[in-house]
């Protein structure tokens, strides 16, 4: 009953990789069955088993981010403003989203997305606040670019 929308989820950190996405799935759901008892009943029961994803879905990114950048990172101070998206359909808007490299597609999703402040983010991935900021930033930079490109 929650697969598909825990799925959708996960898709939106793993585009590209099918399995990698139906293992993250496992896993959330060996959480979730394993961890049964530590559900309070305070507040719904879908929104436990989307923290759950969600952390899942961000070990196995950490992992990947860890090994894709060691170096220092800082923000670009440069203000990034929004593009009219047009008439640009979900589909095609989470297709430009997930053609993000990993590490800016994960920021980007838990920021935009799931509201993690940019602390909880660092924490999340074991990065600095400042990398998370660039890592966002970069990602709204890529974005504009895609999005300004398609409506030329």
């Amino acid at each position: 009953m929650y697969a598909p929308k825990a799925f959708g989820v996960i898709k939106r950190y793993v585009s590209d990789n099918e399995t990698l996405a139906e293992e993250i799935l496992n896993d959330s759901f060996y959480k979730v069955l394993t961890k049964l008892g530590q559900y309070s009943f305070q507040g719904s029961f879908e929104g436990w088993i989307r923290r759950i994803v969600i952390n899942t879905a961000t070990d196995h990114m950490r992992k990947s981010i860890s090994k894709e950048s060691h170096k220092e990172l800082h923000p670009d101070d440069a203000s990034v403003g929004s593009e009219p998206v047009g008439k640009m359909t979900h589909k095609e808007l989470l297709a430009l989203v997930q053609s993000l490299p990993q590490a800016q597609r994960t920021v980007f999703n838990l920021f935009v997305m799931e509201n993690y402040a940019h602390k909880e983010i660092a924490e999340l991935l074991n990065i600095n606040e400042n990398n998370s900021r660039w890592y966002l930033n970069d990602a709204r930079r890529r974005l504009k670019e895609k999005i300004s490109f398609i409506n030329k």
